[in-house]
């Protein structure tokens, strides 16, 4: 179920309109009818088909490269190799200088001799089909030189080292008080060592491009994030004027952060058509984009509390040791959001980087926050236990006045109000202190809970609406529907803004002809896109009334403006009014249009004086199997405030897409590295691990709405990857209420909790 709950100071900014109404998606129709166009199944005639071979080894140099015999199969039409592969500019240094860099930079492909990481591509076969082209680059035969890769992350923590910046440019370290000194005294402390795995995205659609040259412009059907990025990317890859590159990117089956950036599909696809001077499909295989479309690195975490004996924190510290590409640098704000969640006069977050032999770690949903806090939230579950305190009664004690570390006031702050009413809501009370305690059977129960804690981020963005004569009304922008319901969101901000109804909207998405966005991706897309169809409406209108007024044929002429309303589909003013479609109609036959922009990022007045984050409490059920120690979930609950909800359907399944990911992280989520050989051993679904329907139990979702005037214009703020923040730590902390095992090294997996078990089974 899902349930807003809203102040009774509500906001008079907080209309009854459209936004805000659980509108179902305006795109599902096409959706379950299969009329949805994604990356892979745009049509071309005459269009080719590549498939790409991976490299053998992790490390080293092609020594030799024959491809004579695939050349020669059947269908083929052209084998790339970095022979004769077009010339491109070179890659760069591990690290880049700023942040926009890294999704700008060139990302060369068969450009080389050396092999970085194992599976990176070394050849592509295009063919007439699919089939052919797979078949024939079996038929290539390569010589490596291979050479030595380093892979291991925990025995190697001494050869970390400080990098410039952690992702998004927050600073690496920080230091308030005197940590050391301040933990040493503490009469209770928690000093824990905790493990998190390689993951993997794997959105229900692989990463897959279609390229299509006309002269020297190219078009790139593909599925992206960012289309400004993926535009910006490719150009310098190609060296050409961005301005020479399309992106259309329609519909999106999933990213989480893996479709930020180009990736080798993109790039082979666009070398090959112009190769071949005709369309060429490259998509990724599930197996594949294991190794070329990212990853959230291994970390390890060490988090130290320190508490006087009534609860309060007198010292935190969060290190963080991640795993990072040798060649590229990319280092995950684990540690960042301790920052701003508790209070505590001494504190201390770092983080260090040790290189691997492997491709570049990349932004999976909720990076920092997803992995750190199943860390974090785990150690102020043992500081409760260690003081004897509840949990939730530990988090109230230490709830802030203001950002603890930026000594600047939150924009809106409503953690608590989060955790009381999900205790209230969970039953909190039942819950036995004592691990152990409750038991059904041969099952031992448990209750656990976490915060939950997300920046809110706004990119700069631009918007385009149009009326025509008809009272039809369409947005034009780059931004992506990543299966977030992105289309239905706008589609509602523009038909309130304007008084429509929703069946008089169209928006159009996708094109990197549209004014530019910041894309999806940071839990922004909605807030920052609609900030600027907002703005764009309001121009809209200004233009509209401009023209009522002045034009002869308008039965508002010469009327006071001001006080005009938009509403079922009339302009209101006064004891006046029009139709819409009339109105333009008459005033403006041809239509009108207005643009409206929003700027963005964190150096903007609005958010160098105020903190501002999304807040949540997860609870968690589990059973626990005295004999087998299977875990099995049996209900979760999710409070969440993220300002201004403006679509609760559409909202209620970001969350519990990120509840769902909670489980994964918590219970099953791991990439295996082969330490011998540097690839990753389950690269498919079959042996990569996510939640079915078989392990999701019972969920709630409850939004205690707010309007945050300081966020945007809507009052909204983001929500997509606050679901799986401390989702995951609320499990842990159920399954160490259950069984006393505490378990420190995730995923949480019967080897790991089984030997501690028989003494709890008793």
């Amino acid at each position: 179920m899902t349930e807003i709950m809203t102040p009774q100071n509500r906001s008079s900014e907080i209309s009854n309109g459209l936004i805000g109404q659980p509108i179902a998606r305006v795109d599902g129709p096409l959706k379950v009818t299969g009329r949805a166009t994604y990356a892979y199944e745009h049509a071309m005639n005459e269009a080719a088909y590549g498939y790409i071979l991976g490299a053998a080894i992790a490390k080293g140099r092609i020594v030799e490269i024959d491809s004579a015999e695939a050349e020669q199969a059947p269908g083929v039409l052209h084998v790339m190799t970095y022979r004769n592969a077009p010339a491109q500019p070179e890659f760069g240094p591990a690290v880049t200088p700023t942040v926009p860099e890294v999704f700008t930079r060139a990302r060369p492909m068969l450009n080389s001799d050396r092999v970085r990481f194992y599976d990176e591509p070394v050849a592509l076969v295009v063919s007439e089909t699919l089939e052919a082209a797979r078949a024939a680059a079996g038929l290539i035969r390569v010589r490596y030189e291979e050479e030595r890769g380093v892979f291991d992350l925990p025995d190697r923590l001494a050869e970390a080292y400080t990098p410039g910046r952690t992702n998004a440019g927050f600073e690496t370290d920080s230091a308030i008080g005197d940590f050391d000194r301040a933990f040493a005294a503490s009469p209770v402390k928690v000093d824990a060592t905790y493990r998190t795995p390689y993951q993997h995205h794997n959105p229900m659609e692989p990463h897959a491009t279609l390229a299509v040259w006309s002269g020297d412009e190219v078009t790139i059907y593909t599925s992206a994030q960012t289309l400004a990025n993926f535009r910006a990317g490719l150009a310098s890859t190609l060296d050409i004027p961005p301005e020479r590159v399309r992106i259309v990117s329609p519909f999106i089956g999933g990213g989480f952060g893996s479709k930020l950036i180009v990736h080798p599909d993109t790039v082979l696809a666009a070398l090959a058509a112009k190769v071949l001077r005709r369309p060429v499909k490259v998509a990724l295989t599930r197996q594949q984009m294991f190794a070329n479309a990212g990853h959230r690195a291994e970390m390890v975490q060490q988090v130290r509390l320190g508490a006087d004996r009534d609860g309060r924190l007198t010292s935190i510290g969060h290190d963080v040791w991640s795993a990072t590409s040798g060649f590229e640098e990319f280092c995950e704000q684990t540690a960042v959001f301790a920052r701003s969640l508790y209070a505590s006069p001494n504190r201390l977050t770092r983080h260090r980087l040790v290189p691997v032999d492997l491709n570049r770690g990349e932004w999976m949903r909720s990076p920092g926050e997803a992995p750190g806090m199943l860390a974090f939230e785990c150690a102020m579950d043992e500081l409760a236990e260690r003081l004897g305190h509840d949990p939730i009664e530990l988090r109230i004690r230490n709830e802030p006045a203001d950002d603890p570390e930026r000594g600047v006031p939150f924009s809106t702050r409503n953690l608590v109000a989060c955790m009381r009413e999900g205790a209230r809501r969970f039953g909190w009370e039942r819950r036995n202190p004592t691990p152990g305690r409750i038991r059904e059977g041969r099952n031992l129960i448990g209750y656990g809970m976490a915060a939950a804690i997300r920046p809110n981020y706004i990119g700069a963005a631009t918007a385009r609406v149009a009326i025509d004569a008809n009272g039809r009304v369409t947005a034009h922008l780059d931004m992506t529907d990543i299966g977030t319901g992105t289309y239905t969101i706008l589609t509602q901000i523009a038909a309130e803004n304007l008084g429509v109804p929703v069946a008089a909207v169209k928006v159009e998405l996708g094109d990197s002809r549209f004014p530019r966005t910041a894309g999806s991706g940071g839990s922004w897309g909605a807030a920052s896109a609609g900030s600027a169809l907002h703005v764009a409406c309001g121009a809209l209108k200004e233009k509209i009334m401009e023209a009522a007024r002045s034009d002869d044929r308008s039965p508002l002429r010469d009327a006071d403006i001001a006080g005009a309303s938009f509403v079922g589909g009339e302009v209101r003013l006064g004891g006046r009014s029009a139709k819409l479609a009339d109105l333009i109609g008459s005033v403006a036959p041809d239509g009108l249009e207005a643009t409206g922009s929003i700027a963005g990022g964190r150096n903007t007045e609005t958010y160098s004086s105020y903190s501002q984050h999304s807040y949540g409490a997860h609870f968690a059920e589990v059973a626990v199997d005295c004999d087998t120690g299977e875990i099995r979930m049996r209900r979760t609950l999710s409070v969440i405030g993220a300002g201004r909800i403006l679509n609760p359907k559409t909202a209620r399944s970001q969350i519990l897409g990120g509840m769902t990911w909670g489980i994964g992280a918590a219970l099953m989520e791991e990439t295996v590295l082969d330490p011998r050989y540097g690839h990753f051993v389950n690269r498919d679904l079959a042996e990569y691990h996510v939640p079915v329907n078989s392990d999701v139990p019972e969920m709630e979702v409850v939004f205690l709405e707010e309007y945050d005037g300081k966020a945007n214009p809507l009052g909204s703020k983001g929500l997509g990857e606050l679901g799986v923040c401390g989702a995951g730590a609320a499990i842990a902390n159920a399954i160490y209420n259950a069984t006393g095992v505490r378990v420190r090294e995730f995923p949480i997996t019967l080897d790991k909790l089984l030997p501690g078990l028989p003494a709890t089974a008793i």
